[in-house]
């Protein structure tokens, strides 16, 4: 994983809540077995007519979101079942960041695992953003170290973070990387 420690990009506002991981990637294209290619699945049902074609009225298919790379969305984003393909779909779309008011415990989690940076603020403090990102294109700059999200018009929130996941993301480690930095005590463990 690459590392993550500064961020700033185009918002993409999603102004709903309780976005369950089937509406992020639904079942039919959990077939797949490498982490790479979900992006084009992403919110599939939303995002395209039974014939394949782009729906007019999903805010995500507007060029003007083109290039978002940070989502904020409403409440209990990424409930319902446990599958590691909802965080593969959104970063592989091209999504660094999202935030919400909350977040499904798993999916949280395995935001981490795969480099996403899931960050919680308050309803108010996203609707704002999601309502500055509806108006107008809207950029937000993430520093991870200090732990807070600016606007250029005068917005800034500060986030919690456990240690733990700040440093994985920070140095770009997933769980065997961090298993690796302890492969001199693994090999005197071996030895002996």
């Amino acid at each position: 994983m690459e590392p993550l420690k500064q961020h700033k990009g185009l918002v993409y506002p999603l102004n709903r809540a309780n976005i369950d991981t089937d509406q992020i990637i639904p079942k039919q294209f959990l077939k797949r077995i490498e982490r790479q290619g979900f992006g084009q699945f992403l919110f599939y049902n939303w995002r395209f007519n039974e014939d394949g074609a782009l729906r007019d009225d999903f805010s995500l298919n507007d060029l003007k979101y083109k290039d978002a790379s940070i989502m904020v969305a409403g409440e209990n984003f990424g409930c319902g079942s446990s599958r590691e393909h909802a965080p593969w779909a959104i970063q592989d779309y091209g999504f660094k960041v999202v935030i919400a008011s909350s977040f499904a415990d798993i999916f949280y989690n395995n935001c981490f695992k795969n480099g996403i940076l899931p960050i919680q603020l308050s309803q108010t403090e996203t609707k704002e953003i999601i309502e500055k990102a509806e108006q107008q294109s809207l950029s937000l700059f993430v520093d991870l170290k200090s732990q807070v999200v600016q606007d250029d018009e005068g917005f800034s929130a500060t986030f919690d973070i456990q240690p733990y996941q700040k440093e994985m993301l920070l140095n770009g480690w997933d769980e065997i990387s961090v298993t690796l930095t302890y492969e001199d005590k693994i090999d005197q463990f071996e030895k002996a």
